[in-house]
């Protein structure tokens, strides 16, 4: 068994893991036994120092955090030739038992937008089939990618199986979130297909758990979703700056910041010689991908009409989309180059659900220092009244923004249509732009919608060997999308559902609602504790005219009825019986305890137990037995050694070596030493043990006659 501590299962001598052959799972304090036991104290300090020395290895390189996923597409196979080990956090994965811990060692994460719901088809072909390779995918829409770390209800979909070799997806899978392996039960390697929903953005994390560091192929295929941006890759628009000598190009999507020629050689030459000297992708620095680029002409433009067009340069392609489309040649963008004008409010950025803040695009850069922070260069009216508190820009090292948020004092979480103005502020101006040009009143509106609630109601209809839930939700709110969770009970995208388990206890079940404007989940646990199964214990061998008592094992808080029957026609209805005296005999004899129990659901478990009550408790060692196999008399030992406690018996040859020694009067000499039958003749016997019933300690010894 291993545990999902990735980064501390193996050492690098002779590629010694502290794993069995079949890739379980350990839980820590088994983890530590297995190594204190199996390994020298001196060895045991350097795997200890070894392994927390990886576990120390925060992620630094692009793609290998949450925040710095590698965008993926689903046209083309990922190949990932090397695996850094590193460690971030802690993954929590819904519906696995805590006795494991999850991380996302020596990890690699993935980002891709839906845009066609259906389910998810994922292969990962390791370059190495004996790796063990693990994943799970998250719903990231609208949130931190860090979140991943903490909330276990955007999962969507995992496999944290031990096997090694290929794994993902199959569409013949049965549950849609495999636990790692323990206790000799392996998951596995594939899950089912999960679903997701268009215009949702997820994170994928694959995690190698062997800390190989060789690589693997990763593809999607064999679902209905569609993960591949239907959008051509395009050039959006371009503006010129104030001196007509940079040109800021916008692209119609984010595209492979690698695909960009820095020397500008991607750009055809303007008319009178004019050339791009550099090309400077925004935001590569941490990501992969960039929708902005600056192009930094040789000299300025005249005033005038220009068209902007690509070629393949020195990289020999364009610019290229995430599925490694290239921006064709044939798309040009118009732009002119006037003499600076003032710019107005141009354009709001859609408003997200209970906005605590709206935020203004302006075509033209803006000057931060003319921004008041108080917000007094702008008001608002509309269908209720709010207070603007603030106003900020997302400035760039020359304090210009192309946005500014203006934030107000409380979310609008209540339906309404909204108009804010651009004024001049307690500072003497509105806003002034980039090229020093005051920026005039003017005006835009805007709209929201009410929140939403996930909140949830469940119904349970209880059986006997499952129990059925019917989960509604009230709606209301424009709500159009429901997306349901159950972990291994799968999901749903219906308003209403139900589900049947077939395993009882704590189940769980999320709810993500939406009305493509606000959205909302909810977590709620079920306890489903109608389990019922009869145990018992009792000792299996008494003395005659001793009393014999039954324990009971615990049940949950339902009602229950019981019923005891004894075998000897004796019988009680008590949840704990009174210790029962069975009748004496000059044989042993056996007795078969029947105990049912009843629900209050009218669900029945019953288990039989037999006991033996020996005919006398004297404890006798025969002088002789004829181990020939012919069911008689073939084992030698103790007999009715019923009240020894601490009981050990030993067998000695004549030579003084010890042959045969049990610590369980059941447990009797077949005759044999290592598998050799030993020769006829006399040998010696020793018995210790402690009288339960005096406790008083014992010691004997005799001897007897092998009989060949």
């Amino acid at each position: 068994m291993r545990q999902r501590f990735r980064n501390i299962v193996c050492l690098s001598v002779d590629k010694l893991y502290f794993a069995d052959n079949i890739g379980q799972k350990i839980p820590s304090l088994k983890y530590f036994n297995f190594i204190k036991t199996k390994l020298p104290l001196l060895l045991l300090a350097a795997a200890v120092t070894f392994s927390f020395s990886l576990a120390a290895q925060p992620c630094t390189t692009l793609g290998q955090t949450p925040s710095t996923a590698f965008p993926v597409c689903g046209t083309s196979v990922f190949s990932q030739s090397n695996v850094p080990s590193c460690t971030n956090s802690v993954i929590r994965v819904p519906g696995c038992s805590s006795d494991l811990t999850y991380q996302d060692v020596n990890p690699f994460w993935y980002k891709f937008t839906c845009f066609t719901s259906g389910t998810l088809g994922l292969t990962i072909n390791p370059v190495n089939p004996d790796d063990d390779y693990d994943w799970q995918i998250f719903d990231i829409t609208g949130l931190n990618p860090d979140v991943v770390f903490t909330n276990n209800a955007i999962v969507v979909g995992a496999n944290w199986s031990g096997l090694t070799g290929e794994t993902g997806t199959r569409s013949n899978a049965n549950g849609l979130i495999e636990c790692g392996s323990f206790n000799n039960n392996n998951p596995p390697k594939y899950s089912r297909l999960p679903n997701i929903v268009a215009g949702r953005t997820y994170l994928l994390m694959v995690s190698n758990f062997s800390n190989s560091q060789q690589g693997y192929r990763l593809s999607f295929s064999g679902g209905t979703a569609v993960i591949t941006d239907p959008k051509e890759p395009l050039m959006q628009d371009v503006k010129p700056n104030c001196g007509g000598d940079e040109l800021r190009l916008k692209l119609n999507k984010k595209m492979k910041c690698s695909s960009i020629a820095l020397n500008g050689s991607d750009v055809v030459s303007f008319p009178g010689g004019i050339t791009a000297v550099s090309m400077r992708p925004i935001g590569c620095n941490n990501s992969f991908e960039t929708d902005s680029v600056i192009i930094t002409l040789s000299q300025p433009l005249p005033p005038g009409n220009y068209t902007l067009r690509l070629k393949n340069g020195t990289d020999n392609n364009t610019i290229v989309d995430l599925c490694d489309r290239a921006i064709p040649t044939t798309d040009v963008l118009n732009f002119s180059y006037q003499i600076p004008q003032p710019t107005r409010l141009d354009s709001i950025a859609p408003v997200t659900c209970s906005p605590n803040e709206v935020r203004f695009v302006f075509k033209k850069l803006i000057r931060c220092s003319s921004i008041d922070p108080g917000g007094s260069d702008f008001s608002i009216a509309g269908t209720y009244p709010v207070t603007i508190t603030g106003a900020r820009g997302n400035c760039n090292a020359d304090g210009l923004t192309s946005d500014i948020i203006v934030s107000f004092a409380q979310p609008l979480k209540t339906r309404g249509s909204f108009i804010i103005t651009l004024r001049q502020g307690f500072d003497g101006n509105t806003i002034i732009d980039e090229c020093n040009q005051v920026t005039p009143v003017s005006q835009l509106g805007f709209s929201v919608k009410d929140t939403v609630s996930a909140d949830f109601n469940f119904n349970i209809l209880f059986g006997c060997l499952a129990d059925t839930v019917d989960y509604t939700h009230p709606g209301g709110n424009e709500i159009n999308s429901w997306l349901w969770n159950f972990g291994s009970a799968g999901g749903s995208i219906n308003q209403n559902a139900q589900v049947i388990y077939r395993t009882f206890g704590v189940k769980t079940a999320t709810l993500i609602v939406s009305n493509g404007f606000c959205r909302d989940t909810v977590t709620k646990t079920i306890n489903l504790d109608n389990f019922i199964k009869a145990d018992f214990a009792v000792n299996p061998f008494h003395c005659p005219d001793s009393l014999v008592a039954v324990n009971p094992l615990p049940l949950s808080e339902r009602s229950f009825s019981f019923l005891w029957e004894f075998g000897d026609g004796q019988t009680s209805t008590d949840s704990i019986p009174l210790p029962h005296l069975y009748p004496t005999s000059t044989l042993d004899q056996k007795f078969k305890i029947r105990y049912t129990i009843t629900n209050d659901l009218g669900c029945s478990s019953t288990i039989e137990k037999t006991i033996t009550v020996v005919k006398t408790c004297r404890i006798d060692v025969p002088n002789a037995f004829t181990p020939n196999g012919d069911g008689l008399n073939d084992f030698f030992g103790p007999l009715n050694a019923v009240i020894a406690g601490d009981f050990v018996f030993r067998i000695f040859n004549r030579w003084g070596n010890l042959l045969f020694e049990s610590k369980n009067w059941l447990e009797q000499w077949d005759g044999t030493f290592k598998g050799l039958p030993q020769e006829a003749g006399n040998y010696v016997w020793t018995l210790t043990y402690t009288d339960i019933t005096t406790s008083k300690q014992v010691s004997r010894r005799g001897s007897f006659i092998l009989i060949r």
